[in-house]
C-alpha cells in the first residue's frame, strides 16, 4: 500500500491567554490515507482542500449531527448507516423530514474521493457541492445553508472546531461543506477479499465459484462496471420499467437532452452485498433478482444502452443458472468488512 500524506499549507496560529485558559488554534494537523496501489488516482482536487485530523473529525461530527436538517433530528447518517456501505438499510427510496420520502434510493458513500460527478443523474459536479443537495431538499433535510450555519454558530463546540480545522476559522458554508469533504474523501472501500486477492496480499484465493464469477463478470459485465472502482462513472438507461409512480427521467432532468432519458448513473458495485435494495428506485431487494432482470427483464424503453443489445435485436445479458449463481459468489468478494466496521467513520 502506498501511504500518502496530505499537508495542509500555512502557519499554525498561536492563541495564548493571561488566564491560562485553554484557547482553540488551528491545527493543520495533516492525516495519513492510505491509497490502495489496485485504484486510480484520486479526482478530488487535495490543494484546495487537504485532509488535516481536525477537518476529518469535524466533518465526521457533521455527519452524524441532525441540526443540519430542519427539524434538528436526521443528519446525513440517516440515510446512510455505515454497517450497510453508508445505504439506507431496508428501504427503497430515502426518508426525510417530517415523514417526507424521497423518489431516489440512497447511495453508498465510498470512494468518492476517485469520483468525477455523484448523485444517480450526476446533479452534483463537485463533491464539496453535493450534500447541498439533501440538505436543502424538502423532501430529505428540508433546511436552508443560512440556517444550518446560523445553528453551527450557536454553539460552543463548533466555535472551536471550525478555528482548529481552518486557517480562517470561520463557521461558513464553504468550510462546511469542506469538513464534509474531508470525511467522505477518507472514506476509502478498499480491503474486501477481491482486493486482497488482487493484490496477493494474505495469501487470499479465490474458489473455483468465485473465479469462474469473476470470469464471467469480465466478459459480461465489466464494460461498465469498469476498473478498481466498478463503476465507470457514465450515464447508462439499462432498460428498466418505468415507475408509474416516480415516472423518474434521470439524467434528462439536468438538461433536457433526450439523449439523456432515463439514464442513471453506473453505481459501484463495491459492498454490493450489503447495499440492497438496488437500482435508483431500490426495485431490486436480491441480487439474484437483479441478474434475473439482465437475463430477461429488460425493457426497450427507446432508448436503452447499445451495450445491452443482443445478436437477434432484443436487450439483455445471457446468464445461464451456474453462471447466476458464479457471479453472485464473486460479488460477495467485493464486501469489504473492514471498512464496513472502520470505528473511524463510526458515530462517536
Amino acid at each position: 500500500m502506498k501511504k500518502i500524506i496530505f499537508f495542509l499549507l500555512g502557519i499554525v496560529c498561536c492563541v495564548s491567554c493571561s488566564n491560562e485558559s485553554q484557547v482553540a488554534v488551528y491545527e493543520p494537523i495533516p492525516m495519513v490515507i492510505e491509497t490502495p496501489s489496485n485504484f486510480p488516482d484520486i479526482s478530488y482536487n487535495l490543494d484546495n482542500n487537504p485532509i488535516t485530523q481536525a477537518g476529518f473529525e469535524l466533518g465526521k461530527k457533521l455527519f452524524y449531527d441532525g441540526k443540519l436538517s430542519s427539524n434538528n433530528a436526521i443528519a446525513c447518517a440517516f440515510c446512510h448507516e455505515q454497517a450497510f456501505a453508508f445505504t439506507h438499510h431496508g428501504h427503497n427510496l430515502s426518508h426525510g423530514v417530517n415523514g417526507g420520502i424521497g423518489f431516489r434510493n440512497a447511495q453508498p458513500i465510498q470512494n468518492l474521493a476517485y469520483q468525477t460527478s455523484f448523485m444517480w443523474d450526476g446533479s452534483a459536479s463537485h463533491l464539496d457541492l453535493q450534500p447541498i443537495i439533501p440538505i436543502t431538499s424538502e423532501l430529505e433535510m428540508g433546511e436552508s445553508l443560512s440556517n444550518v450555519i446560523q445553528k453551527l454558530s450557536a454553539e460552543p463546540y463548533y466555535q472551536e472546531q471550525f478555528t482548529r480545522a481552518f486557517n480562517d476559522g470561520e463557521i461558513n458554508t464553504e468550510n462546511m461543506l469542506k469538513a464534509l469533504s474531508q470525511f467522505m474523501v477518507a472514506m476509502v472501500s478498499s480491503n474486501s477479499k477481491y482486493d486482497k486477492f488482487i493484490r496477493n496480499e494474505d495469501n487470499v484465493t479465490f474458489t473455483a465459484l468465485e473465479a469462474n464469477g469473476l470470469s464471467t463478470f469480465e466478459t459480461k459485465c465489466a464494460g461498465c462496471h469498469a476498473s478498481s472502482l466498478f463503476t465507470d462513472q457514465t450515464f447508462r438507461n439499462n432498460g428498466l420499467s418505468i415507475n408509474p409512480q416516480l415516472n423518474d427521467l434521470g439524467r434528462y432532468n439536468i438538461g433536457n437532452n433526450p439523449n439523456d432519458l432515463y439514464k442513471f448513473k453506473v453505481p459501484s458495485l463495491r459492498n454490493v452485498e450489503v447495499s440492497f435494495p438496488y437500482m435508483h428506485d431500490g426495485r431490486f431487494t436480491t441480487l439474484e433478482a437483479v441478474l434475473e432482470f439482465y437475463n430477461s427483464g429488460i425493457t426497450d424503453n427507446g432508448n436503452v444502452d447499445e451495450s445491452l443489445l443482443k445478436d437477434d435485436g432484443t436487450y439483455g445479458i445471457d446468464l445461464s443458472d451456474y453462471e447466476k449463481e458464479s457471479l453472485i459468489a464473486f460479488l460477495k468478494t467485493l464486501t469489504d468488512y473492514e471498512f464496513l466496521n472502520d470505528e473511524r467513520f463510526a458515530e462517536f
